[in-house]
């Protein structure tokens, strides 16, 4: 019987793409739908509740040990463990009746976020499909977008029609559903990559590709070296825009003038744009550098924000606002790993990208509390966004400055 032409690598590129973005969907774009029924319940004001995704420091102290054990052990157990911390997260929700509890729960859910997100999605990509790294990488971290298209409107549906606690008790088994799928399929040991690469097909240039991905720096050797600094602070930066701003903007939609189901709309309108984002982005850095990939990202970013805090600019240009954010934030996801894997090669991926996610401590715990503490005694986030695009231009900067270090391919 012949046997099957499917090539394995797109069925554990499909459950990185859902692990990415089923988890950041859930967390990050629904996250505005769930504001208003739980300070209707509990009374929780908006600093308060913005505070569990401050919570989002438990991420980087526990990436460097979840890239180290992905480095050492591979990418199918951490992702599994994971899954079901997130799932954990969730589903225990609807038993809350403080405000800790919110908190440790959160907590729950950031401490798989490393295993769930960046880490497959830089091991994976790079095992299966090394010649077409940045490409793939922008489709498997598309996954984000696909979340932000559909996590916001089912939680929506999910909150009118039933509740809220019901919403997360659907979350958190979706999420262990995927881990189980993980178990099943998720591997890159480099002899089932290539005896899949035989089966399918695949050239021996292809393997020998593949072969030679595992080059790159130690973390000592990218420790003592300038673009590591110079990098990591471009990425800290520009990684405010997801804490600090994309949580923030279906609140802001409101507050600008946009109904309900076209604040909505908005935030589905960014994610599905960042698709296409990703894609280009991805495969530009295939040609040109990461960092200055990045660079242009922010650009977009910055000039989106400033658009839709324009005092006195109208719903028109609000929505301007948010397409040129779109165009920039979509291909954020996949440039972080782009730009670690390039400029570090993958050697030690796993504990270099958790010293990245570490440093974003910074910007997953002051994105939102600045944007909380903004808004409550001013009643508007226009000045947390203002202060957000100066963090970028700095970003840029560095990122623009910083030197690429020599390794052997």
């Amino acid at each position: 019987m012949r046997q099957p032409r499917l090539y394995r690598g797109y069925v554990v590129a499909l459950l990185s793409f859902l692990s990415t973005g089923l988890a950041i969907g859930m967390t990050q774009y629904s996250f505005g739908e769930f504001a208003a029924p739980l300070q209707s319940q509990f009374g929780w004001n908006q600093t308060q509740l913005n505070l569990s995704l401050s919570f989002g420091f438990i991420s980087g102290l526990v990436a460097p040990l979840a890239g180290k054990w992905t480095d050492q052990f591979g990418v199918r157990p951490v992702m599994f463990v994971s899954l079901l911390l997130i799932a954990v997260g969730f589903a225990l929700r609807p038993l809350m009746t403080d405000l800790w509890h919110w908190y440790a729960l959160s907590s729950l859910v950031y401490a798989g976020f490393p295993g769930a997100t960046v880490l497959p999605a830089g091991k994976v990509v790079s095992a299966w499909f090394p010649d077409t790294v940045g490409r793939m990488t922008g489709l498997v971290v598309a996954g984000n977008n696909f979340g932000g298209m559909t996590m916001p409107p089912i939680a929506a549906v999910l909150i009118g029609t039933l509740s809220w606690h019901w919403a997360y008790i659907a979350f958190g088994a979706t999420m262990v559903l995927l881990a189980l799928a993980v178990v099943a399929f998720v591997t890159e040991d480099p002899k089932r990559v290539s005896d899949e690469m035989e089966r399918t097909g695949r050239s021996l240039g292809t393997a020998s590709a593949r072969l030679g991905s595992a080059a790159g720096l130690t973390v000592a050797q990218a420790l003592r070296s300038a673009s590591f600094w110079l990098t990591i602070i471009g990425i800290t930066a520009a990684t405010f825009t997801y804490q600090g701003v994309l949580t923030q903007l279906r609140q802001h939609f409101g507050e600008v003038g946009f109904a309900p189901a076209a604040a909505t709309l908005a935030v589905t309108v960014i994610a599905t744009m960042g698709i296409g984002s990703k894609i280009a982005f991805g495969r530009a850095s295939e040609r040109w550098s990461a960092r200055r990939m990045t660079v242009l990202s922010l650009a977009f970013q910055g000039i989106g924000v400033v658009l839709m805090i324009l005092p006195n600019g109208g719903i028109a240009l609000v929505w301007a606002g948010v397409v040129v954010f779109a165009l920039g934030f979509g291909g954020l996801g996949a440039l972080i790993v782009l730009v670690v894997r390039q400029t570090f090669g993958m050697k030690s991926f796993g504990a270099i990208m958790g010293l990245f996610t570490l440093a974003q401590i910074i910007s997953s715990s002051g994105g939102p509390l600045l944007a909380g503490q903004i808004h409550d005694q001013t009643g508007s986030f226009n000045l947390a966004f203002a202060i957000i695009v100066g963090i970028f231009i700095l970003g840029m900067v560095t990122l623009w400055i910083a030197p690429q270090p020599e390794f052997d391919e």
